[in-house]
């Protein structure tokens, strides 16, 4: 697929306007004290992955409504001292899957939390453990558009809810160093990432990649591809139900979260993804911290040739430099 959004000139100064209810931070602040209410932590259990070199827990704790959420959280073996976290939160469609699959951070001497992603977890991957009771309201199979008519129903209202307890449920784990907490995410867990950036106050840094949820009426008008298409779909036989669809969105528009986020930021972008189109994620980088007061180091790294893979594993080696430099 060729460049299909703005060129990298236009986009490097794309800073949209953006439909922002004017209840938003109060809809996120009733969410998150209601879901605060109780200790994140349920249980912590180790268990044997066959690795020797890193320890592994599966930890429970509680999410949205109190609902049970399962995580994997691993250290370096042999290691003592408190350490930084990395809170990693998944694809869309994908689960937890299992312990040994994502070491990145760890090898690279971090404590590591991988979220499970409620109700999903049978698309790719190796499956999730974490159902969602909640997800009854009208909408279509897929979590897109869960509850789409409703934004007290809606899917990502819980899954970003999960999202920031599981923030502070790291930060009760042993070993784990509370003021160094990492948000990381790719595709719809570089969404959600840029949403715990948004709502967790003393996040130490964020690292997304091509975000979900970012420009969220403008890639509907440009892609069909993955979770909007699904989007798309459903309001192609529910015709008239565009103003409600677009009301319940805009209180997950990843532009919003960024306009409020403090902590030191690293993006990446393909310029050929027709499933998270670029100008979402430089809508969130140049509009990132705006009403804060602040102005927390950020950069952002595009891939002209690449989709929504982004800079894959080059990427990935440019967050471990930087994150190095932020949180060492």
């Amino acid at each position: 697929m060729p460049a299909f959004d703005l060129a990298l000139s236009q986009l490097e100064c794309h800073r949209p306007d953006i439909e922002e209810p004017a209840d938003f931070d109060a809809f996120w602040q009733d969410t998150l004290e209601a879901a605060g209410e109780a200790d994140p932590v349920v249980s912590v259990r180790p268990v044997e992955t066959g690795l020797r070199l890193t320890r592994t827990w599966d930890v429970t704790f509680r999410g949205f409504a109190g609902d049970p959420v399962r995580a994997w959280f691993s250290r370096p073996a042999g290691v003592g001292e408190p350490l930084p976290a990395v809170v990693e939160f998944a694809g869309y469609g994908r689960g937890r899957g299992l312990p040994h699959e994502r070491l990145t951070w760890v090898n690279a001497g971090y404590a590591h939390l991988l979220m499970d992603n409620r109700g999903q977890g049978d698309q790719y991957g190796c499956g999730g453990d974490t159902p969602d009771p909640h997800a009854v309201a009208p909408g279509g199979p897929g979590p897109a558009v869960r509850g789409l008519l409703a934004a007290e129903d809606y899917h990502y209202r819980r899954l970003i809810t999960d999202a920031v307890r599981a923030v502070a449920a790291v930060r009760e784990l042993p070993g784990v160093d509370p003021g160094r907490i990492a948000a990381v995410g790719n595709s719809q867990g570089g969404g959600v990432a840029l949403a715990v950036a948004g709502l967790v106050p003393g996040l130490a840094a964020l690292l997304t990649t091509a975000p979900l949820l970012c420009g969220i009426r403008r890639a509907l008008d440009l892609t069909d591809a993955g979770p909007y298409g699904e989007i798309a779909a459903y309001l192609s036989v529910h015709r008239g139900a565009e103003e409600a669809a677009f009301r319940t969105l805009s209180y997950v528009e990843g532009v919003s979260f960024a306009r409020r986020a403090q902590a030191p930021a690293h993006f990446g972008v393909g310029l050929r993804d027709t499933v998270c189109p670029p100008s979402g994620a430089y809508a969130a980088f140049n509009r990132y911290a705006e009403l804060t007061g602040t102005d927390p180091r950020r950069e952002i790294h595009a891939y002209s040739f690449n989709g929504h893979e982004g800079g894959d594993a080059v990427q990935v080696r440019r967050q471990l430099s930087w994150l190095r430099g932020v949180l060492d």
